[in-house]
């Protein structure tokens, strides 16, 4: 049987004043578009009429001030579901992600928020599950101290199995609605789960009817062994930061593989890899961009993570001396000569400086692949990755908006669109459908069937 050719997923990761940390201040650059709800249903429809898989915003339980010159984006946002109930109401096709963090909410409360968008939305939800990393939002929320990662995730396994059961407690026919006889609704199809267990007791039946999707699908991100176990068991997605191409394979090949073990289909999960694509209309326009965000870049020259991320000492040398002997790195392999050679792709120059590197790292700081080149160049990159198997599609993050994200559509996503390596029209209405997952049988009703209590 012949098989459909593999294609490119595309979504956007929103960092609304750009990912490059200077990006905000570029004359043309939209400083407040975090709470401007025009701005952010311009890029959603965007995204639409280029025919992306998705829109998501990620989220964060705590900030401070300090925040502003390394990660500006992230510093201020809305609540992910009130933001994302807004963009599907002015959307029709788009997969609209929604962020929820499961060490600090309640399993029917979360069931409760996403079933309910996705009616929304017409059957467009997904849910990012996070654990959190921030250790300051325990205090936020009446906690001595975070969770470390593994109880995190003890606490996680059980709260979305919680959130599974509730989506299902309602059979997809259980309303009957029959004016004649009375009968709204058929007792035999509404499920209390009745969990018991470590962390919680939830009895349910859930007060929203099943999902249009039946099961909403699941997102993650996370590098450390429990996220990338809860990644291959259940997320239709896995968010991942690899900026290197031979590390990004492994990761890739490691999902896949643990996905299998847990009786999936290696084509049931994809890998995003966060991209950022500072695209030009030449070469020359583009690196002449990333020159410009780098200078505009508040910062004291700190070269103490940067050291340790290529595995030399950098403070001993002049800030605009030319790189050291990278034989002198203490990483494994060719680990800093690769770290190394994406920044001189970014410069478009081979012969770079400290502060040049430097520069590079601090746009790439949250651990997403920064590539700077015309449409084409952009593409073939994109391409290799997918190509090579380290990725199935990527989470676009702009370096500046609104347009850094505009140039990738007009530019960008043509070229791929040419190659066949990504849609030029919707072929479904559901985030499932995007993805060609099928929708899951309810699990009461199985069951039943299975023991035959039902013809």
């Amino acid at each position: 049987m012949a098989t459909s050719k593999r294609q490119l997923h595309l979504g956007l990761f929103l960092f609304s004043t750009g990912y490059h940390p200077a990006g905000w201040r570029l004359p043309e650059a939209a400083t407040d578009g975090a709470f401007d709800p025009k701005f952010l249903q311009r890029v959603a429809r965007r995204l639409e009429e280029a025919k992306f898989d998705f829109f998501f915003l990620g989220d964060a339980l705590a900030t401070s001030a300090d925040m502003q010159y390394q990660f500006p984006s992230q510093m201020v946002r809305l609540e992910p579901f009130t933001m994302i109930a807004n963009i599907a109401a002015v959307t029709e096709k788009i997969g609209l992600i929604v962020t929820a963090n499961t060490t600090y909410s309640e399993p029917y409360t979360i069931a409760r928020q996403t079933a309910s968008l996705d009616y929304l939305s017409g059957g467009r939800l997904a849910w990012n599950v996070v654990t959190g990393m921030d250790v300051r939002a325990a205090q936020n929320y009446s906690r001595e101290k975070h969770w470390d990662n593994s109880r995190r995730y003890d606490y996680a396994d059980e709260f979305v199995k919680i959130v599974q059961e509730l989506w299902d407690s309602w059979e997809d026919d259980a309303l009957i609605r029959n004016k004649e006889s009375g009968v709204f609704v058929d007792g035999s199809k509404v499920h209390q789960i009745q969990h018991e267990g470590e962390h919680f007791s939830v009895a349910g039946p859930l007060n929203v009817a099943r999902p249009p999707q039946g099961q909403i699908p699941l997102l993650n991100a996370g590098t450390s062994e429990r996220s990338r176990e809860l990644g291959a068991k259940l997320s239709s997605a896995v968010f991942t930061g690899q900026i290197l191409l031979e590390l990004s394979k492994e990761f890739y090949k490691d999902i896949k593989t643990q996905a299998v073990k847990f009786g999936r289909s290696t084509d049931e999960v994809f890998i995003l890899p966060g991209l950022v694509p500072l695209v030009g209309r030449t070469a020359e326009e583009a690196h002449a961009k990333y020159r410009e965000l780098n200078s505009l870049l508040v910062t004291n020259y700190d070269l103490t993570a940067l050291s340790a991320r290529i595995g030399i000492d950098l403070s001993r040398y002049p800030l605009d001396g030319l790189l050291p002997d990278l034989s002198l790195s203490t990483l494994p392999g060719k680990e800093a000569e690769w770290l190394v050679e994406l920044a001189q792709k970014a410069e478009g120059k081979e012969e770079i400086t400290v502060r040049e590197l430097f520069h590079y790292f601090a746009a790439t700081s949250r651990g997403h692949l920064l590539i700077v080149g015309d449409p084409e160049q952009i593409a073939d990159q994109m391409e290799k990755w997918f190509d090579e198997r380290a990725a199935d599609g990527f989470n676009i993050c702009p370096p500046y908006m609104p347009d850094g994200l505009d140039l990738f559509l007009d530019l960008v996503v043509p070229v791929l669109q040419e190659r066949g390596l990504f849609r030029t029209e919707y072929e479904a209405d559901t985030f499932r459908g995007h993805f060609g997952l099928s929708r899951p049988d309810n699990r009461f009703a199985r069951k039943a069937a299975l023991e035959g209590v039902r013809d």
